[in-house]
Parts: structure tokens; sequence; C-alpha cells
């Protein structure tokens, strides 16, 4: 037998301040730039953004006029040859970054070798390690292994928050995920490069969880390099390109262990030699993906005119919405909030432990509402500032309490 509902005041309340924090939203018109309807809540922007209403008929152009009537011509005509740069700079603010330090293409695994590589290859003589956070997204903890074979390093896996402590005369550089996957933790960037700096060792980060979500600050921290996904907060589309940002100032010592034809001083001299391009076209490595690069540029329009500081705003108080929703309204001891309450240790998404959790989510998209699960006990709702508004999160919490004890959990 379930435990009683909360109060119906309680419930009216909860109403009433949702209300209240929608109708004071600075970027609740943002919300008509996607195709949402009402009839479901999307709390897994975090693995996948919402469509952008803009990106179909700039596709269907791409399509049919650029590549349909245009076709070779559109390189040069429609922009495409220069569109992993041109797409780049408009990343760049989201991040921190000032223009022509970002090229968008390849995918994020793939870039990530790119930069760890190129990092390691830059780092002073004698440095024998790379650090890894060592509750990272698997493929960073794969590729940190790959790298550290290819060139005569070893790896050590490292708590995140121990990250800055543990560098020293042996590192030669840390990968480091800003926002951890499973619990939504944010760690200090600006505090782990200065400690890795400090060391002598370069700082690699991956920006999946947070860019879009909030301000990263890549340049003010001076962030050697980083890597990020845009199909989830910058809402690109399934599969579309990652993004490589190489700090200015490192461009020149930049080795890529990929060079490529399109990433060559002369891309169409076809010498036998290679001479890397200046700035970022280095980390190019083939041709552009045109048809996913494209549909991320149109969906990048959803962020005209957004400060990503009222991005973060917004974040936070949806989250901690949410937070104090389940907390009223499920049974005590059915769930665990494992994401930090506090701001300054907060991404932009709520992981609850439960028991069941993987039919408890199940329940939930039933019901419309989704998430996501992460094995074996972790509820996972993204919440994303741009379409998320404060009644969703208030509805994903009662039905989250309707849900849990139907679905077994105890």
């Amino acid at each position: 037998m379930s435990e009683p509902v909360a109060p119906p005041a309680v419930v009216q309340d909860l109403e009433a301040r949702a209300a209240e924090l929608d109708a004071a939203d600075p970027l609740a018109a943002v919300r008509d730039r996607f195709a949402l309807d009402d009839s479901t809540v999307y709390l897994d922007g975090n693995s996948l953004g919402a469509l952008p209403r803009g990106v179909l008929p700039r596709l269907g152009d791409v399509v049919s006029r650029e590549w349909g009537e245009l076709r070779i011509r559109s390189w040069e005509e429609s922009g495409w040859w220069t569109a992993p740069e041109r797409v780049g700079d408009r990343i760049a603010p989201l991040v921190g970054a000032a223009a022509g330090q970002i090229v968008v293409g390849d995918s994020t695994s793939v870039n990530v070798f790119k930069a760890l590589v190129a990092a390691i290859r830059m780092a002073r003589p004698g440095r024998s390690e790379i650090l890894v956070d060592a509750t990272t997204f698997p493929t960073d903890g794969y590729i940190a292994a790959s790298a550290a074979r290819l060139t005569g390093r070893t790896v050590r896996a490292v708590p995140p928050a121990e990250i800055a402590g543990a560098a020293d005369e042996r590192t030669a550089a840390a990968l480091v995920n800003h926002v951890d996957y499973r619990t939504g933790r944010l760690y200090d960037l600006p505090g782990i490069t200065a400690a890795l700096h400090e060391a002598g060792a370069l700082a690699v980060w991956d920006l999946c969880h947070s860019a879009g979500a909030l301000p990263v600050g890549l340049d003010a921290a001076e962030a050697d390099l980083a890597v990020g996904c845009t199909y989830k907060y910058l809402n690109g589309g399934p599969g579309a390109p990652a993004y490589l940002y190489v700090r200015r100032a490192l461009q020149p010592l930049f080795d890529s262990p990929l060079p490529g034809w399109n990433s060559h001083a002369d891309p169409f001299g076809m010498a036998p030699g290679y001479q890397p391009a200046d700035g970022a076209p280095r980390g190019r490595v083939g041709t552009p993906e045109i048809l996913s690069l494209l549909a991320l540029d149109a969906a990048l329009d959803a962020w005209d005119g957004v400060d990503i500081e009222a991005v973060r705003a917004k974040s936070l108080t949806l989250t901690d919405f949410f937070l104090g929703c389940v907390t009223a309204l499920v049974p005590p001891r059915l769930v665990e909030p494992v994401t930090p309450a506090g701001h300054a240790d907060r991404g932009s998404q709520v992981s609850l432990r439960c028991e069941g959790a993987g039919a408890v989510m199940r329940d939930l998209v039933a019901r419309g509402v989704v998430g996501d699960f992460r094995r074996p006990d972790i509820l996972r709702f993204g919440f994303t500032p741009l379409y998320t508004r404060h009644a969703d999160a208030l509805r994903a919490a009662r039905t989250l309490a309707d849900v849990i004890p139907a679905s077994g959990a105890s």
C-alpha cells in the first residue's frame, strides 16, 4: 500500500509557485523556437536536445537548392568550406571563448583523442602520466588508455575533486569532465585548470554536459583544450558533429594525431608532405559532415539574443524547484537525490537514486514524462532552460510521486 499523497494545499502552493516563476521567466518566449507540445514533459535534453523549428526549413533548402541545384558550387557559393570555423565561432560565446579557437567536426570521441594526444605532445619533457577523471564517461577513459599506449605514458584515474592535488611533476595532462554525466555534479574548471598549470600540466576538458546549460569560461580560465558534443543542450540533432577548442596561444604548437587534407595549409595542393594550417583549422581531419553541420548551424539560431547567465539562473531555479517538489510530493525514503544541493556544485540535471529505477522510468515515459535511466539505480532528469518550464518540473515530480509506489519501489 502506498503512503499518503501530499495534501491538496501543498500541491496548490506548488502550482502557484510554478506559475509565478514561469511568468517571471525572461526566457519564456524562447520555448516557441522549438517543436514542442504540452502532451509530454521532455527532461532528456542532457541526452538529446529538442528540435528547433528553424532546422527543418534550413535543411530543406540545403538539400533541395544547395545540394540539389548548386551541387559542387556550394562549397564556395554556400559557404560549406568555411562552415566548421563559422559554426565554431557561433558556439564560442556559449563556452566563454573568443572567435577563432573552435572548429566543428567529427565526433566527441575523435576530438577527445585529438585533444589528449596533442596535449601530451605539447607537455614538458619527461612527463610520464595522464590523469583521468575516475568518474568519467567510459569512452573518455578508453581513449585515455589508448593515448597512453600510443605515447608511452601511463594513466592514473583520480576522483575529479582530487585532480588538482594529484597533479605533479609526472603529469603531462589531465582529462576532466566539467559535469558528471551520472550525478550532475559540477566541477571547478578554473580551479582545476590553475592547479594543473601550477604543476606544469595541460588541462583537457569534456564539456558535453555543461555547454549550453551554464557559463563555462574557457578563455577566462586559460583552459588549454576542450571538446564537447552539440546534440545535448545545444540541440544540434542526433549525431550532430562535436567541436574542438584549442586556446589561441597553443594553436601553433597543436600537433594533431589525425592530420588530414582538410587541415593542411594548402588542402588542394595535394602535397605528399603534411604542413598544418594556421589557427583553428588545424583541428580538422577530413571532409566536413555538411548536412548535420548545417542542421547544427540552424539549431544555433535558437540562441540568438540569449544570455548564458540567464540560462544558468533559470537552470538553478528549475532544479531547485524540482528538488523541492520531489521532497514535498514523493513519499519519504523512496528516492535519494545524488545531485549536489549547492549551486556551485550542480550542473543542469537532477539525478535521483531509487529501487527499481528502470521500471520507474519506463512508467514515467508511458505517462508522458521523459527522462532517462542509468544502471543500476539512477533516474536522470535534464533541465534545458531554453524550453523547460517550472510547470513541467512540477508535473514531473507529481507523476514520479504516482509512479514510484505503482512500480513497486519501497
